[in-house]
């Protein structure tokens, strides 16, 4: 089996070779089609997230990420086989040769929230790609056939982006759901946020204007059916905002998540609005924190989604023909590429890696 991994917190990811594992338990052996390559694969690879304020990074170490270590938690592949202990009935119907896509926030499985069905959430995580090995390989093993997707004929190298990009644009639009009769605003066009347009359409939105401060990524967010698209830079961005709502603004969603697309996005927001921080890359939080109740503003957070709305998204993607976000396939060879093209910010869409 030849894998590329996280050797070294910034160092290039070292390729591996070793004898192809064998399922055991209830685990399940999939022949990787395709691995998204996330924005928070760079967060993994880099070893932290950027806290601001001059506090020191939160380390990834610190948090249990272990080393060596297979990243990829969005993949899609063919089974090839079942550990021996998988009853029929927890196939679900699940057959040798079927390509599904792998569902990889995965949680302790005992604890209440586990079994509330928000695994996502859970405080012992093992999610595939990060806390265990995932899909940047030719195959990998799945810990329960439960976690896996029936694709029944979608294209896996589109699709494989669901896993993360996917859900969790699709669980930060339900947390804004209520204000779909009005444009919301969406900031960062790159693989989420043009999966958000798409989503927002098929979940019956209004539409949505989004604030990116790359002209070639707002120029695919208008491409995909944005009302508008401003740059995050320009000096008069919350009047562009205003004036392409027409109405005051109730919700915002943050894909990207640093101090100035927080602040603004706090700003553009009407008394009683929502702010919804997806995005993970870094710094301290910029509001006077007067104007958090002078205002009545809810700030969340939104991590991915679970297991329910991942199926749930699934169907929606078969039922309203959702076109794919743009993809750049490429060779898993190349996955040191598909890295720094990311870091760089060159990537329109997603690159997916294709064993």
């Amino acid at each position: 089996m030849k894998s590329f991994k996280v050797t070294d917190f910034n160092a290039p990811l070292a390729e591996v070779d070793e004898p192809t594992p064998q399922p055991f338990g209830k685990q399940v052996l999939i022949k990787v089609k395709a691995a998204g390559v996330c924005h928070s694969d760079l967060h993994i690879w880099e070893g932290g997230y950027d806290l601001g304020h001059g506090r020191k990074p939160l380390s990834l170490k610190d948090r249990g990420v272990s080393l060596p270590r297979t990243m990829g938690h969005e993949s899609a592949g063919e089974i090839v086989a079942f550990g021996p202990e998988v009853t029929e009935a927890e196939k679900g119907g699940l057959k040798v040769g079927d390509v599904a896509l792998v569902y990889p926030w995965i949680g302790c499985g005992k604890c209440a929230t586990c079994l509330a069905g928000d695994e996502n959430m859970c405080l012992k995580p093992a999610s595939l790609g990060v806390y265990c090995d995932g899909g940047y390989a030719d195959h990998m093993t799945v810990p329960h056939p439960r976690h896996l997707l029936d694709l029944k004929g979608l294209d896996p190298v589109t699709t494989a982006p669901y896993a993360c990009s996917g859900v969790t644009t699709y669980s930060a639009l339900k947390k804004v759901e209520k204000d779909f009769d009005t444009p919301i605003v969406i900031f960062g066009a790159g693989g989420l946020g043009l999966m958000a347009l798409s989503l927002l359409k098929a979940m019956g939105g209004k539409g949505a204007i989004v604030v990116d401060i790359d002209a070639r990524k707002r120029e695919a967010a208008l491409a995909a059916g944005a009302l508008a698209a401003v740059d995050g830079k320009a000096p008069d961005a919350l009047e562009q905002l205003a004036k392409a709502a027409g109405e005051p603004i109730r919700s915002v969603i943050d894909l990207v998540g640093n101090p100035a697309t927080a602040q603004l996005g706090f700003d553009c927001l009407t008394k009683g609005g929502k702010l919804v921080i997806v995005g993970l890359f870094g710094g301290g939080a910029p509001w006077a924190l007067p104007l958090i109740p002078i205002k009545a503003v809810t700030i969340q957070g939104s991590y991915v989604g679970n297991l329910r709305e991942t199926k749930e998204l699934l169907d929606l993607v078969r039922t309203k023909n959702i076109a794919p976000i743009p993809v750049t396939p490429m060779p898993l060879s190349k996955a040191n590429d598909a890295l720094r093209e990311l870091q760089k910010g060159q990537l329109v869409g997603r690159a997916v890696l294709t064993p």
